[in-house]
């Protein structure tokens, strides 16, 4: 029996569009559901092509009830697998899926992480910094915004003409190469 899983993503859904091509003729994984909290998303849009089910919410369907949750049962999703999500997870999807929703984040953790450094922000503070180097990190998630257990890493080098536009490319380049195999290695071990 196949695992699936859902997408939660807030933005233009190029990471999920990946993830649901990666997985398209892959009989264990199945995308089963995109989710966003952004009802202009364009990542709605790419649900629509690519034939999967999409669900938008809001701030309270997430942290004051069941709503979300209850969409995920009803999917008989397995995994949760965050793709430019921004919003902290609540406990109660925390406690139904243990060790099973990973996000994928724009810097070497725990470098630039926590509340606030998602995007732009981040590629902008890794210029601010001079950093010679700047990458990707897969991890799982708990309660705090990007503290949970590191699945994956890959540094990228800068160079002194690097823009924070050309430095998110160079981290899209890296999350479109990685995002989805690892995600496919975790399933396959858990």
């Amino acid at each position: 029996m196949s695992q699936k899983i859902a997408i939660f993503a807030s933005g233009s859904g190029s990471n999920a569009e990946k993830i649901v091509e990666h997985f398209a003729d892959n009989v264990a994984i199945d995308v089963s559901l995109i989710l966003t909290n952004n009802p202009k998303a364009f990542v709605i849009e790419r649900a629509k092509t690519l034939s999967i089910p999409c669900y938008t919410f809001t701030r309270s369907d997430f942290y004051k009830c069941d709503h979300v949750l209850t969409q995920l049962k009803a999917h008989n999703i397995d995994w949760i697998i965050l793709a430019g999500f921004l919003w902290l997870i609540p406990e109660n999807l925390i406690s139904q899926y243990p060790d099973k929703i990973i996000n994928i984040h724009p810097a070497l953790l725990p470098k630039y992480g926590g509340k606030g450094m998602y995007g732009h922000h981040v590629h902008q503070s890794v210029f601010d910094n001079f950093e010679k180097e700047t990458g990707i990190t897969i991890h799982l998630v708990n309660q705090e915004y990007d503290k949970g257990r590191i699945l994956f890493q890959k540094s990228v080098p800068l160079e002194i003409n690097d823009t924070p536009d050309r430095i998110a490319q160079k981290i899209h380049q890296l999350e479109y190469a990685h995002f989805s195999k690892v995600i496919e290695k975790t399933i396959a071990e858990g």
